[in-house]
């Protein structure tokens, strides 16, 4: 099987929706919306690798909403219109001669596994193929009075979503002809790729597959997913390190200067390490050392955003969402207080939630214990997720 690539459209800027940054960069359930795009592709085993397209000014906000994902690889930059950005995706990809792309909408962030399936699927048994839904409604064609010229029969329509899927070659060449042609008005890549010449198919679309366009659907998709993940967790964590040699320490995902650093598994930052616990205690999925064995050398002294990172995306791979990450950092020194908005920064970032959902405290033991006679460093984390429920 060849590559299978994604080109993930985000270079728009969603006036209908108004507010201070664009809608696909909006929080959902404390999640940015275009960050549950990303993951649903990241975390699907077929596919290889995604190209993102933003606008040259969202490069910030795509750095922090990405945060830890694989499979990324540099974000290019769109244009005036979409078509001229996915055609800037398709040649961002050229060098990875993919088989297959499916070409998707960042503002349509609650596609599932499956229908990702279905698309490479249909890709591979088409070279060209969309998703799409029945439609229930009567639907009436009217003139410019908004008198019924036609009843339509609502049996041969759909109403068209993403990904639409591709073979590479194909809907790079439509595009290229297009360029050629002078055209830049194709409003979705189906459309572009019939005007090729191309028989488009259609495959089975999902009703929750919705476009995040108003704040009204920012509104419903709040209190769909508020329904949908009732099942609420909540895990603990505790990690422990020892002073050892050293001119710094890591925590919560900072490296803050100090006389002393800390001996123990990867970079030993005990913050991260009691977060990555209390998030996988929740889960019911073991804990950091299963995952990550200290005796596998490959973690020798490895970040470890690395696996906070990996523990966030088994909570969206189970198809949930992070409400809170608080941790109580115990030591009589470094000063944890100047660092405290870096690290919540930071936890916030690879985790990919909004840094009012990260909570860092940090306090002494009174000098009593090993903290308290400088041995050593600990800390404590409270997970709080919100997973589907099972009904179980």
């Amino acid at each position: 099987m060849g590559i299978v690539a994604a080109v993930i459209v985000a270079a728009g800027r969603g006036e209908r929706v108004g507010g201070t940054v664009p809608k696909q960069y909006r929080a959902l359930a404390g999640t940015p919306a275009i960050r549950a795009t990303l993951a649903a592709f990241c975390g699907h085993e077929e596919i290889d690798v995604l190209q993102p397209v933003i606008h040259p000014a969202d490069a910030a906000l795509f750095r922090a909403a990405s945060a830890g994902l694989g499979k990324l690889r540099e974000p290019v930059s769109g244009g005036a219109t979409r078509q001229i950005s996915v055609r800037a995706g398709l040649q961002a990809l050229q060098s990875q001669a993919p088989e297959l792309v499916l070409i998707h909408d960042a503002a349509r962030p609650f596609l599932t596994g499956g229908l990702i399936a279905r698309a490479i699927g249909a890709a591979r048994r088409y070279g060209a193929a969309i998703p799409g839904l029945a439609i229930a409604d009567t639907v009436k064609a009217v003139d410019q009075n908004s008198a019924v010229t036609e009843t339509l029969d609502r049996r041969r329509l759909r109403t068209v979503q993403t990904p639409q899927a591709f073979a590479f070659a194909l809907i790079a060449d439509a595009h290229c002809r297009a360029e050629a042609a002078g055209r830049d008005d194709f409003t979705d890549d189906a459309a572009l790729a019939e005007w090729a010449g191309h028989r488009v198919s259609v495959f089975e679309g999902e009703a929750g597959n919705v476009k995040l366009t108003t704040n009204d659907d920012f509104a419903r998709a709040e209190l769909v997913q508020a329904a949908a993940l009732a099942d609420v967790r909540t895990g603990n964590g505790f990690d422990v390190h020892a002073f050892a040699d050293g001119d710094h320490v890591m925590l919560g995902g900072v490296r803050i200067p100090h006389r002393r650093g800390v001996t123990g598994h990867s970079d030993a930052d005990v913050a991260l390490h009691a977060l990555v616990d209390a998030i996988l205690g929740a889960l019911a999925e073991g804990d950091i050392g299963q995952h990550f064995p200290p005796s596998d050398p490959q973690w020798r002294g490895a970040s470890s955003d690395r696996f906070l990172a990996f523990a966030c995306e088994r909570v969206r791979a189970r198809g949930g969402r992070i409400g809170h990450l608080d941790v109580t950092i115990v030591c009589e020194a470094p000063r944890v207080s100047p660092y405290r908005d870096a690290m919540r920064a930071r936890i916030a970032a690879i985790a990919g939630i909004s840094v009012d959902r990260v909570a860092v405290k940090a306090t002494t033991s009174e000098k009593l214990g090993f903290t308290g006679r400088g041995e050593g460093i600990f800390a404590m984390a409270t997970a709080t997720l919100r997973l589907p429920w099972s009904g179980a």
